[in-house]
């Protein structure tokens, strides 16, 4: 992929004769990659949408059985509803199919970098596509068997009448009538081996004679290995990518990249008190920040990792910067530190969180990807994702202690074994709530306390303070304003840029 000013190529891409041969059918293997020029701004959009994309996957993945009814109406829903036009992808449409071509090979670059990334990005790409294949019609889907090079033949409505007691007897959980209804395509049987093996086939003549229902097996496996290899041999070419100033920091946002709202805009500042911080974080604090809040009440102290985390996410609900440092200074004289020490060694760094002090910056809270993927706690400290840095069973002890189900912590460790961290904090939700289903995916702790409050208060905004401390703080910033419609992406990767800078104000423990 290239990314110049010159237009040159891509006008003679675009050109109708080159459409259909750049883009013959709507699915495809991504065996080749793109070689048209184009700008850093659509790479990035391009990405952004995808991610969006991949990670509805997952979630759905996760709550739903693959496959079935309820699955493919979310998730057609959530198509709709992002805005992606895989529908459009169906019929000859060559920007829809650009898209889905450009940004499959942006990501692969991103989630190339780690063993972890590389599993992630090839579970929703493979679910992505049984999704696809299986929404075609029995033209196009031919078609795309073709394309794709596996030689699969849709037999005749003769000859399934002549094997059809063969193959009902040879099909687990046929009837006849479903014989008669199911299309099934002769495969030769090195393609099949697992159907085969598994006596879920009916074989003649060296010839496997599978159902539509298992085609897509054989379909997503020589996918799994097209894409595995080819993953691994994107990794080994990161060097080359890497010394690219423009594309490395974008590569390493999207990997981490959290693609929902703003939340260093403070819609509740003044709203809340600091008497009510402790019942909170009880009842409407997702469990990382719970766990940093009990820390300090405990140790009257956290260490840098934590009081970033923490911090940022106190002002992101609404905690103005008065009260920030009446907090903070409160609970640090309480253990070793005294009011003068607080005052030359922690303040300045709790006004520059602020955008009052260095380069007058508003940072944004932590997002869960950036707790899950960076800055791993070591001994002595409470920062990061409980359900992605915590031992199991410690885990398991303090969700007995907050009183979690048994059948409940259980279905909390499997997402954890997973590695679905952000939806066993979903779970979490939904048990602390008593809810079946919160019907969004949560990807951001500030998110979690919103949408706690929202259920807690009937949908009602939170109760303002008697006192009106701090209210002088609201923010009347044109340039806030600006940030918060800009793109989710270059919003939050400059923020994270900031936050290195910020990272030097708070190396005291």
């Amino acid at each position: 992929m290239q990314f110049s000013s010159s237009r040159a190529r891509l006008r003679q891409a675009r050109l109708a004769g080159d459409r259909r041969e750049l883009y013959p059918h709507s699915l495809q293997f991504y065996l080749e990659p793109p070689t048209e020029s184009i700008s850093l701004g659509e790479f990035e959009s391009f990405a952004v949408d995808r991610l969006k994309l991949l990670k509805v996957v997952e979630n759905l993945g996760v709550s739903y059985v693959r496959g079935s009814d309820v699955y493919k109406t979310k998730l057609g829903a959530e198509l709709r509803r992002l805005k992606f036009p895989y529908k459009a992808l169906a019929e000859d449409d060559y920007e829809a199919r650009r898209k889905d071509h450009i940004s499959h090979f942006i990501l692969r670059l991103a989630y190339c970098q780690s063993e972890d990334l590389r599993r992630w990005f090839l579970q929703q790409e493979m679910d992505l596509l049984r999704y696809r294949f299986n929404e075609l019609t029995d033209n196009l889907r031919q078609k795309f068997l073709e394309h794709v090079n596996l030689s699969f033949e849709a037999i005749s409505e003769d000859v399934k009448n002549e094997l059809a007691n063969e193959l009902l007897t040879s099909t687990p959980g046929f009837t006849m009538t479903k014989v008669k209804e199911q299309m099934f395509y002769k495969v030769g049987l090195v393609d099949a081996v697992d159907l085969f093996r598994a006596r879920r086939v009916f074989i003649k003549d060296g010839f496997a004679y599978v159902p539509l229902k298992d085609i897509d097996a054989i379909v997503l496996n020589n996918y799994r290995t097209k894409l595995s290899k080819a993953l691994a041999l994107t990794a080994r070419s990161l060097p080359s990518i890497q010394s690219d100033e423009r594309l490395q920091p974008l590569l390493n946002h999207l990997s981490h990249s959290y693609v929902g709202p703003d939340y260093s805009v403070q819609k509740n500042t003044g709203k809340i008190s600091l008497d009510q911080v402790d019942a909170l974080s009880v009842k409407s604090f997702p469990l990382c920040m719970r766990q940093l809040h009990k820390a300090l009440r405990d140790n009257h102290h956290l260490r840098h990792g934590g009081r970033m985390q923490y911090g940022l996410f106190l002002k992101g609900i609404g905690l103005t910067l008065e009260q920030a440092l009446e907090f903070w200074k409160k609970e640090f004289i309480r253990g070793k530190v005294d009011a003068d020490k607080f005052d030359k060694g922690y303040a300045y760094s709790i006004r520059h969180s602020y955008g009052k002090e260095g380069k007058r910056t508003d940072y944004t809270p932590y997002s869960c990807m950036k707790i899950i993927m960076s800055n791993p706690p070591s001994q002595g400290d409470y920062h990061g994702c409980p359900f992605r840095h915590s031992d199991p069973e410690l885990l398991k002890q303090k969700l007995q202690s907050y009183k979690i189900p048994p059948s409940g912590i259980t279905q909390i460790l499997e997402l954890v074994k997973g590695m679905h961290y952000q939806l066993a904090c979903q779970k979490y939700f939904e048990l602390t709530h008593d809810v079946d289903d919160i019907g969004f995916s949560l990807n951001h702790p500030n998110q979690y306390f919103t949408e706690s409050q929202r259920l807690l208060n009937g949908g009602r905004e939170l109760k303002k303070e008697l006192s009106n401390s701090g209210n002088s703080q609201q923010k009347n910033n044109s340039q806030e304003g600006m940030n918060s419609n800009s793109t989710p992406t270059s919003s939050n990767a400059t923020a994270d840029a900031e936050l290195e800078g910020l990272d030097e104000y708070f190396t005291e423990d």
